[in-house]
């Protein structure tokens, strides 16, 4: 182990190690058909890698969990409160492209193994963008992805929601086929234990409002690694994305193969420098410190370490 001023940091051997042996009957398990179906497009995803990574990350957040759980039921004894237990939320922040949903998927599975008495739901703060017909009122859909292009008080509102304990709480549903929000197509929330928020600014500091989204996140987590490596992965995901739209029309990258490949890549190339890399300049990388745990990972998505925080 390493450490900084604000990390242990734990390189992928040594993190194995810290595996337990408490929970015996606490085991998680996932198949090869499991593995291909959760992992993104372009996302590498190995059984080595979730067992030796986020399984002792699994037993972590029960760590987490279990301490919630004890200071909220102390702290309502105090004041003389009786209610149900209010939802545990893991955020997941990160890039576009560096393997956010994979995790999210990942530590779904493995958290609903690990307490099959618990309900575990998983969201995306996609769905909170504004649908492109606002973004092009306020003439900001070019910066989609920016914080200003979210609609920061329908989330939040969403997590108080979350937070109270309320039942079959609906979000809506962001395609990234059409690359908008799908009109009266809701998803719901029910009564969940643990929820995993993940996006690209699940950790930032919203500019139209006093409440921060880290208020509501009881642990976080911010998947990491080089600008570098994670344009590759950019580049990679919009040639996989083209090639799976060139026989639907309606995808919003078929029109992508009616482009030359030099043509098509130039567009990509544009999007990531001129956006992309500004949003994770500006906005999603100073996010960074904000998370509890930090994983990096260097190429082909190989994670090589963990970073927990100090404080």
């Amino acid at each position: 182990m390493i450490e900084n001023k604000d990390y242990y940091v734990i390189n992928r051997e040594e993190w194995n190690d810290y595996l337990s042996n408490e929970s015996p009957h606490r085991q998680v398990t996932i198949s090869e058909e499991q593995l291909e179906k959760i992992t993104s497009l372009n996302d590498e995803l190995t059984s080595q890698d979730a067992y030796e990574v986020y399984k002792p990350i699994t037993e972590l957040i029960s760590v987490y969990l279990e301490n919630y759980k004890l200071l909220t039921d102390k702290r309502d004894y105090f004041l003389g409160i009786k209610r149900p237990m209010p939802p545990f939320i893991i955020g997941i922040a990160g890039s576009v492209a560096v393997g956010k949903s994979t995790a999210a998927r990942l530590l779904q599975i493995f958290l609903s193994q690990f307490y099959p008495e618990l309900q575990v739901a998983l969201a995306t703060t996609d769905g909170f963008i504004y649908p492109n017909k606002i973004l092009k009122e306020k003439g900001i859909m070019d910066k989609k992805g920016f914080p200003d292009s979210y609609n920061m008080p329908a989330l939040i509102d969403f997590l108080k929601e979350i937070k109270n304990g309320h039942e079959y709480i609906p979000y809506p549903t962001y395609s990234h086929k059409v690359y908008d929000i799908i009109p009266d197509k809701m998803q719901y929330l029910d009564k969940p234990d643990i929820v995993i928020l993940e996006g690209i600014n699940v950790l930032q500091f919203p500019s139209n409002t006093n409440i921060y989204l880290s208020d509501f996140f009881d642990l976080s987590i911010y998947i990491n690694a080089d600008e570098d490596i994670i344009e590759q992965w950019f580049y990679e995901r919009f040639k996989l994305l083209v090639n799976n739209a060139r026989n639907t029309p309606s995808d919003y990258y078929y029109k992508f193969n009616l482009m030359s490949e030099d043509e098509a890549m130039a567009y990509a190339t544009k999007v990531w420098h001129d956006i992309n890399l500004v949003n994770l300049h500006e906005y999603i990388l100073p996010t960074r410190p904000n998370a509890d745990i930090v994983i990096h990972k260097e190429a082909h998505h190989r994670i090589s370490e963990l970073w927990l925080k100090k404080y």
